[in-house]
C-alpha cells in the first residue's frame, strides 16, 4: 500500500479573513453559490459588510441536516442557477452538504466555517446523515475542498459550546492516527499515513493541551488571542490534516455508534467524538497517566466524561450494546485497532470510561 496525503488548496485563516471571500470565488468561477446555515444569514452575512447581490454571488438556505434530500435539493439549484463555484458557510453539516453537492456536480468548493466545531472544513470527506441525524455513510469527495476561509473574528463571537466540541474532535486525532500507524491500517484517502500526517496529528494533540484552557476562556470573553488561534488552526486545520492522512478508529466508530440513540441526538459530534476517545483508550488498555492526562483535559475545557454527559445517564445496557454492534459494524474504522474487536468489548470500554468519569466526577466534589 502507497503512502499518501491530502491537503486542501489552500488554507487561510485570521482577523477579517473573510474579506477575501469575493476574489477568491472569482479565482475559481464566475457564478458562484452560498449554501449558508441560518446564523450565517441572519448574523454573519449582514455583520461583514459583504454585499453578495452586488458582488454577483447567490445565497441559499441549507437546510438543516447533511442528508440525501437535501443534496438533492441543492443539486436542483446548482442547475438552476449555473453555478460553477459553490460555498458552504456554517457549521460542519452544511459544509459537508457543500462538499458532497459540488463534487457531484463538478464545480469547486469554497469552505467558510463559521464555528471551529469540527474538523470537516479541510477534509475531503464528508458524513451523510438521515433526516432523523442518524449516521449513514462516510463520502469520498474527489478532491478536497479548493480553499478554507475560516475568519477568527466570527469564530470568536460564537458560543464557546462550538469551540470546545471542535477541541473534542481534535481530541481523537492523535490516538486514531496512533492505532492506525501501530496496525499499518488505511487512512481515510486510501494508502498509509504519512510522517507528516502522523507527526501533524501529534502538534495537534500537544496543542489541545497547552492551548486548550486559555481558548476556552479567551472564547467566554469572546475576545481574540494567541491561544485562540492556535486552538482555531488545531481544531480546522491539524485535526483535518491529521485524521483523513493518519486515519480513523475507535473514537469516531464509536461516535457514530452513539448516532443510533436519540438521546444524544442534542450533542454535538466533537462531544461525542470525545467521549468515545476516553472509551477508546479503555479499549486499547492506554497507559494510566496517559488516561488521566486526557481525562484532566476534557474536565478543564467541560468535555464529555461520562455517559451522562451526552445523555445516556439511564441508558440500559441493551440499548448501549446496540450502539457497540453499530460502532463495529463491517467497514467501521474500529477495525483499525489491534485485536479482534467485538460489540462486548466496546460495551465494557463505554462502560468502564463512565465508570471511570463518574469516579473523578465523585472524588472532585468531596475533595
Amino acid at each position: 500500500m502507497l503512502r499518501k496525503a491530502v491537503f486542501p488548496g489552500k488554507y487561510i485563516q485570521g482577523v477579517g479573513a473573510i474579506g477575501e471571500l469575493p476574489a477568491l470565488t472569482q479565482r475559481f468561477g464566475t457564478r458562484g453559490l452560498i449554501l449558508a446555515s441560518r446564523s450565517v444569514r441572519e448574523q454573519v452575512l449582514p455583520g461583514c459588510g459583504l454585499d453578495c447581490r452586488a458582488l454577483g454571488i447567490s445565497v441559499e438556505a441549507f437546510g438543516g441536516e447533511c442528508c440525501e434530500e437535501e443534496l438533492a435539493r441543492v443539486a436542483g439549484i446548482i442547475r438552476e442557477t449555473h453555478a460553477d463555484v459553490l460555498v458552504g458557510m456554517g457549521g460542519g453539516k452544511t459544509i459537508d452538504t457543500a462538499k458532497i453537492a459540488a463534487d457531484r456536480a463538478g464545480i469547486p468548493v469554497i469552505v467558510v466555517p463559521t464555528i471551529a466545531s469540527t474538523d470537516a472544513p479541510c477534509s475531503g470527506c464528508a458524513v451523510i446523515y438521515s433526516t432523523a441525524g442518524v449516521f449513514q455513510s462516510v463520502s469520498y469527495q474527489k478532491t478536497n475542498p479548493a480553499a478554507v476561509l475560516v475568519d477568527v473574528s466570527i469564530v470568536a463571537a460564537a458560543p464557546t459550546r462550538f469551540l470546545v466540541a471542535g477541541m473534542g474532535d481534535a481530541l481523537s486525532t492523535w490516538f486514531e492516527a496512533r492505532s492506525c500507524d501501530r496496525t499499518q491500517s488505511p487512512n481515510e484517502c486510501g494508502g498509509h499515513c504519512t510522517a507528516a500526517g502522523l507527526q501533524i496529528a501529534r502538534l495537534c494533540y500537544d496543542t489541545l493541551l497547552a492551548y486548550g484552557l486559555a481558548a476556552k476562556l479567551a472564547s467566554d470573553a469572546h475576545i481574540i488571542t494567541p491561544a485562540l488561534e492556535r486552538i482555531v488552526e488545531a481544531n480546522t486545520l491539524l485535526s483535518g490534516l491529521g485524521f483523513e492522512s493518519a486515519g480513523l478508529a475507535a473514537a469516531h466508530a464509536i461516535h457514530n455508534g452513539l448516532t443510533a440513540l436519540a438521546e444524544t441526538h442534542a450533542f454535538y459530534h466533537g462531544e461525542k467524538v470525545a467521549f468515545g476517545t476516553l472509551a477508546g483508550l479503555q479499549l486499547t488498555d492506554a497507559a494510566p497517566d496517559e488516561s488521566a492526562t486526557v481525562y484532566s483535559f476534557c474536565e478543564s475545557v467541560g468535555l464529555p466524561t461520562t455517559l451522562a454527559d451526552i445523555g445516556l445517564g439511564s441508558v440500559s445496557r441493551g440499548d448501549l450494546l446496540k450502539a457497540a454492534e453499530r460502532a463495529c459494524a463491517p467497514g467501521q474504522p474500529i477495525h483499525h485497532e489491534a485485536g479482534t474487536i467485538t460489540p462486548d468489548r466496546v460495551l465494557d470500554a463505554m462502560l468502564a470510561a463512565d465508570a471511570l468519569g463518574r469516579a473523578r466526577w465523585g472524588s472532585r466534589v468531596h475533595r
